[in-house]
């Protein structure tokens, strides 16, 4: 990480959004109610699971909860460096920090790529295999794949993320991103680059493809299931539910792939792609619980019980 002059790269420039002090203004108002009401969402789905003895006991809830802990991880670190550029215009960011972004933000992406293949496994047992599900999906199997999500995810991107940071830095240091990227970084690294950019996008792509497989294989022997069902009502609700989960899974891919599954030496961080990262690192998270949760009985449910329980302990207290 050395400069033509010898002199060493110790930090980086984040450009982040562009444009005056109004629209900096506006945008920090909108990320933070964003990131606080998205940390609320995920608060309380964890709390209404962990509360519920009934939800608690339920693959699906189980993940559910684990999933809210990923996403309040994979928000709060993006976005309150984001919130802490539009105050400071100046944007620097150590080496060190930059890359530790790098690889904690694409290892809780790749976890929660695989959770999404394991929430679309679980409804396939649930709806395919109902009377083998509770053996299958057992309290010890849902730890185990937990675990996995989480170990495979930080393992994923260790080698990709150490070869670019091995990489010799010779400026210019300006990010014209929001975030450290693998993009920008290839773009600021001297050549020769070897075969970093291919292997990094080989562990990407794998990863994607994987994921991706699972989760479309899953979904269409669920729906072609619920196609032959004779039970229209439970058909319907099946279909809600799987209908909810196919969206969070197109806006989490639908938003990444045109950023990623690009050549890195060949992209061109513009206000598009700033836009598009905003949209997966604050916007997706925002928007999971609600998909999630919004038309979901069983979590109404809950969060009624819930609220009577904290009514009448508030009476109690009264008196």
């Amino acid at each position: 990480m050395e400069l033509a002059n010898g002199t060493n790269v110790t930090e980086f420039i984040l450009l982040g959004f562009g444009g005056g002090q109004k629209k900096h203004l506006s945008l920090l108002l909108f990320l933070t109610v964003l990131y606080v009401v998205t940390l609320a969402e995920n608060i309380i789905i964890i709390t209404l699971v962990v509360l519920d003895t009934h939800l608690s006991r339920i693959p699906m809830y189980f993940l559910l909860s684990n999933f809210s802990w990923l996403e309040m991880c994979y928000v709060s670190t993006t976005v309150p460096r984001m919130l802490f550029d539009l105050v400071n215009s100046h944007g620097e960011i150590s080496f060190q920090a930059c890359f530790l972004q790098f690889y904690i933000f694409f290892s809780l992406g790749g976890t929660e790529g695989f959770f999404l293949s394991t929430m679309a496994f679980d409804r396939y047992l649930a709806i395919c295999h109902p009377l083998r599900y509770p053996q299958i999906m057992s309290q010890n199997a849902c730890y185990a794949l937990v675990a996995a999500c989480w170990i495979v995810g930080f393992l994923w991107f260790i080698i990709p993320v150490s070869l670019i940071s091995k990489l010799s830095f010779c400026g210019p240091n300006v990010i014209d991103h929001l975030l450290c990227d693998p993009g920008p970084l290839l773009s600021l690294a001297c050549p020769p680059l070897g075969n970093v950019p291919f292997i990094h996008q080989i562990f990407v792509k794998t990863v994607v493809f994987i994921n991706l497989s699972c989760i479309m294989l899953s979904y269409s022997i669920v729906i072609f299931t619920l196609i032959k069902t004779a039970n229209e009502g439970s058909c319907r609700k099946a279909f809600s539910t799987v209908s909810f989960h196919l969206v969070v899974v197109t806006i989490f891919y639908g938003s990444v792939a045109g950023v990623y599954l690009a050549d890195l030496g060949e992209e061109s961080h513009s206000e598009v792609t700033k836009a598009a990262a905003l949209f997966y690192t604050a916007i997706t998270p925002f928007l999971n619980p609600l998909v999630y949760c919004l038309r979901n009985d069983q979590m109404k449910e809950a969060a009624r019980k819930l609220f009577r329980r904290m009514k009448k302990w508030w009476r109690t207290g009264e008196h």
